[in-house]
Protein backbone atom coordinates (compact mmCIF):
# COMPACT_ATOMS: atom_id res chain seq x y z
CA UNK A 1 0.00 0.00 0.00
CA UNK A 2 2.64 2.05 0.46
CA UNK A 3 3.66 1.87 -3.10
CA UNK A 4 0.47 3.39 -4.16
CA UNK A 5 0.19 6.12 -1.41
CA UNK A 6 4.02 7.23 -2.19
CA UNK A 7 3.45 6.87 -6.28
CA UNK A 8 -0.21 9.30 -5.76
CA UNK A 9 1.94 12.10 -4.49
CA UNK A 10 4.04 11.88 -6.69
CA UNK A 11 1.87 11.80 -9.24
CA UNK A 12 -0.10 14.64 -7.71
CA UNK A 13 3.47 16.97 -7.64
CA UNK A 14 4.35 15.98 -11.24
CA UNK A 15 1.08 16.66 -12.57
CA UNK A 16 0.16 20.56 -11.30
CA UNK A 17 -1.97 21.49 -14.03
CA UNK A 18 -4.12 18.72 -13.73
CA UNK A 19 -4.52 19.79 -9.73
CA UNK A 20 -4.79 23.29 -10.92
CA UNK A 21 -7.87 22.90 -12.93
CA UNK A 22 -9.46 21.38 -10.12
CA UNK A 23 -8.93 23.24 -7.47
CA UNK A 24 -7.25 26.56 -8.28
CA UNK A 25 -6.11 26.97 -4.43
CA UNK A 26 -3.92 24.22 -4.80
CA UNK A 27 -1.67 27.04 -6.77
CA UNK A 28 -0.21 28.08 -2.98
CA UNK A 29 0.19 24.77 -1.97
CA UNK A 30 2.77 23.72 -5.36
CA UNK A 31 4.19 27.13 -4.59
CA UNK A 32 5.33 26.23 -1.17
CA UNK A 33 6.33 22.49 -2.15
CA UNK A 34 8.44 23.82 -5.79
CA UNK A 35 11.66 25.09 -3.46
CA UNK A 36 11.81 20.83 -2.19
CA UNK A 37 10.31 19.70 -5.60
CA UNK A 38 14.06 18.66 -6.70
CA UNK A 39 14.44 16.64 -3.59
CA UNK A 40 11.48 15.48 -3.62
CA UNK A 41 12.09 14.18 -7.15
CA UNK A 42 15.56 12.58 -5.89
CA UNK A 43 13.75 10.60 -2.75
CA UNK A 44 11.10 9.21 -4.78
CA UNK A 45 13.83 8.24 -7.93
CA UNK A 46 15.63 6.31 -5.83
CA UNK A 47 12.60 4.82 -3.81
CA UNK A 48 11.18 3.93 -7.39
CA UNK A 49 14.74 1.98 -8.49
CA UNK A 50 14.48 0.48 -4.65
CA UNK A 51 11.04 -1.12 -5.77
CA UNK A 52 12.44 -2.15 -9.25
CA UNK A 53 15.00 -3.95 -7.24
CA UNK A 54 12.81 -5.31 -4.85
CA UNK A 55 10.83 -6.76 -7.62
CA UNK A 56 13.39 -8.35 -9.38
CA UNK A 57 14.66 -10.20 -5.81
CA UNK A 58 11.39 -11.10 -5.47
CA UNK A 59 10.90 -12.79 -9.18
CA UNK A 60 8.53 -15.70 -7.65
CA UNK A 61 5.93 -13.80 -7.18
CA UNK A 62 5.39 -13.42 -10.54
CA UNK A 63 4.45 -17.38 -10.67
CA UNK A 64 1.73 -17.06 -7.11
CA UNK A 65 0.89 -13.85 -7.82
CA UNK A 66 1.69 -12.75 -11.83
CA UNK A 67 -0.68 -9.27 -11.04
CA UNK A 68 0.61 -8.25 -7.67
CA UNK A 69 4.60 -8.41 -9.04
CA UNK A 70 3.93 -6.86 -12.89
CA UNK A 71 1.61 -3.96 -10.70
CA UNK A 72 4.97 -3.48 -8.60
CA UNK A 73 7.62 -3.55 -11.38
CA UNK A 74 5.16 -1.36 -13.18
CA UNK A 75 4.31 1.27 -10.71
CA UNK A 76 8.11 1.61 -9.56
CA UNK A 77 9.25 1.87 -12.66
CA UNK A 78 6.63 4.79 -13.36
CA UNK A 79 7.81 6.16 -9.88
CA UNK A 80 11.44 6.35 -11.06
CA UNK A 81 10.99 8.02 -13.83
CA UNK A 82 8.82 10.76 -12.59
CA UNK A 83 11.23 11.23 -9.67
CA UNK A 84 13.61 11.59 -12.37
CA UNK A 85 12.13 14.01 -14.18
CA UNK A 86 11.36 15.99 -10.89
CA UNK A 87 14.54 15.99 -8.91
CA UNK A 88 16.97 16.15 -12.40
CA UNK A 89 18.65 19.24 -11.21
CA UNK A 90 19.98 17.77 -7.96
CA UNK A 91 20.81 14.18 -9.71
CA UNK A 92 22.57 16.19 -12.30
CA UNK A 93 24.27 18.06 -9.55
CA UNK A 94 25.31 15.41 -7.30
CA UNK A 95 25.90 12.50 -9.51
CA UNK A 96 26.40 13.20 -13.23
CA UNK A 97 28.48 16.81 -12.49
CA UNK A 98 31.96 14.96 -12.58
CA UNK A 99 30.49 12.76 -16.16
CA UNK A 100 30.21 14.71 -19.11
CA UNK A 101 29.16 11.70 -21.24
CA UNK A 102 26.45 10.54 -18.54
CA UNK A 103 25.12 14.06 -18.00
CA UNK A 104 24.41 14.28 -21.69
CA UNK A 105 22.84 10.51 -21.73
CA UNK A 106 20.69 12.32 -19.26
CA UNK A 107 19.90 15.43 -20.46
CA UNK A 108 18.97 13.55 -24.02
CA UNK A 109 16.81 11.62 -21.66
CA UNK A 110 14.79 14.55 -20.22
CA UNK A 111 14.26 15.72 -23.39
CA UNK A 112 12.26 12.68 -24.26
CA UNK A 113 10.31 12.44 -21.13
CA UNK A 114 9.43 16.12 -20.76
CA UNK A 115 6.64 16.14 -23.09
CA UNK A 116 4.88 12.89 -21.68
CA UNK A 117 5.47 14.29 -18.18
CA UNK A 118 1.67 14.74 -18.02
CA UNK A 119 0.78 11.68 -19.21
CA UNK A 120 2.93 9.68 -17.17
CA UNK A 121 1.34 11.40 -13.91
CA UNK A 122 -2.16 10.51 -14.43
CA UNK A 123 -0.78 7.03 -15.63
CA UNK A 124 0.76 7.19 -11.60
CA UNK A 125 -2.23 8.01 -10.28
CA UNK A 126 -4.30 5.19 -11.84
CA UNK A 127 -1.33 2.70 -11.27
CA UNK A 128 -1.10 4.32 -7.74
CA UNK A 129 -5.01 3.71 -6.80
CA UNK A 130 -4.31 0.32 -8.46
CA UNK A 131 -1.25 -0.03 -6.33
CA UNK A 132 -3.68 0.24 -3.30
CA UNK A 133 -6.45 -1.67 -4.33
CA UNK A 134 -4.19 -4.76 -5.24
CA UNK A 135 -2.17 -5.04 -2.16
CA UNK A 136 -5.57 -5.19 -0.59
CA UNK A 137 -6.51 -8.22 -2.72
CA UNK A 138 -3.69 -10.12 -2.70
CA UNK A 139 -2.92 -9.25 1.10
CA UNK A 140 0.77 -8.54 -0.03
Amino acid sequence: MTWGITLILLSIIAVPSLLLSKKPNAKELLEKIEPYQGWIGLIFCIWGIWGVITAILNLGWLTSYPIWWITLLAGNVIEAVLGFMLGFGLINKFFLSKNEAAKEKANQIREKLAPKLGKLGVLGIIVGCWMIVASFLFFI
